[in-house]
């Protein structure tokens, strides 16, 4: 059920996001689009409840609802961020709209920006452990709950991995304006 659920979510979420975004710019329907948009993360929560009422119901916690805490979690720490993103991409594509803000390019400008983006991850994954703790807590059956522990400590890889951006942008910064490639030479 949890597994329908989230595939179902996920769809939900660009087509709402879609719908929000071309009532705004291709329709001119701004009311409409601020329902849309603002009904996206109401989909992380409704994944997260459909857990919650998953594992209530007797079910043996594993990835499916591991992954539900950890979009809840991405929504929260990015899911602002993400819809500015879709946002600013769609007036530029769609309705002449100023080019879309891009991170600084080099520099210790660059290093800042990915350290503070390695930062939102970490939270990102406290948040989802948090979530998952709380759910521990409401089944109080460890028996049961030993494959959200799992799914904690194997989501654990994703911010030791991002945490290389940071460390090579600040030990290795790219100069700003070089470019990359060959020189024709």
């Amino acid at each position: 059920m949890v597994l329908a659920i989230i595939i179902g979510c996920e769809i939900g979420f660009w087509v709402l996001l879609g719908l929000g975004l071309a009532s705004r710019y291709l329709w001119g329907l701004r009311r409409l689009s601020t329902i849309l948009l603002l009904l996206v993360p109401l989909l992380d929560v409704i994944l997260l409840v459909a857990a919650i009422f998953d594992m209530r119901a007797g079910a043996e916690g594993d990835w499916r609802h591991g992954l539900a805490a950890a979009y809840l979690a991405y929504s929260i720490v990015f899911g602002h961020r993400t819809l500015k993103w879709a946002d600013e991409k769609f007036a530029h594509r769609f309705a002449g709209g100023p080019e879309p803000w891009k991170p600084p390019a080099g520099g210790m400008a660059r290093a800042r920006y990915e350290w503070v983006m390695w930062l939102r991850i970490v939270l990102a994954y406290g948040i989802a452990c948090a979530l998952l703790f709380g759910l521990m807590w409401m089944v109080d059956d460890p028996s049961r709950t030993t494959g959200l522990t799992d799914f904690m400590l194997s989501l654990v890889r994703i911010p030791v991995i991002a945490v290389l951006w940071p460390v090579s942008y600040t030990l290795f910064p790219k100069k700003v304006g070089q470019t990359t490639g060959d020189s024709g030479a």
